[in-house]
């Protein structure tokens, strides 16, 4: 039987080789349809403490390792810092963007003398 695989984020890694790894995935309601978000709980056992808080990494299904440990650590997709980074250069890009359409954006500023007499 295949191992199964999965790609979650990390949330605890609080002892040596010991990590508890978040995985959600968005499941239909039964009656209503609507898209719910659904987690799973993993403990997982990362040899070389490679991974950390935040970081997305892929795990695989083993035979149990210890009370709770039930997968092992495969590869860290995508450090922590990474996505912060992503986040910052999307707001940076955004900054520019506003800052090249100049003043003439319609906003509120644009309306302070309509509308009274």
């Amino acid at each position: 039987m295949a191992k199964r695989v999965e790609v979650g984020i990390v949330t605890k890694a609080g002892k040596p080789r010991f990590r508890r790894v978040e995985v959600t995935r968005l499941m239909p309601h039964g009656r209503y349809g609507k898209y719910v978000r659904h987690r799973t709980i993993c403990y997982v056992h990362d040899e070389n403490d490679e991974s950390g808080v935040g970081d997305r990494v892929e795990i695989e299904e083993s035979r149990p390792l210890s009370r709770l440990k039930r997968w092992r650590l495969v590869r860290v997709v995508e450090k922590a810092g990474t996505l912060d980074r992503q986040i910052a250069k999307g707001r940076e890009v955004e900054e520019e963007l506003r800052a090249v359409a100049g003043g003439d954006h319609g906003g509120a500023a644009d309306l302070e003398g309509v509308g009274k007499s």
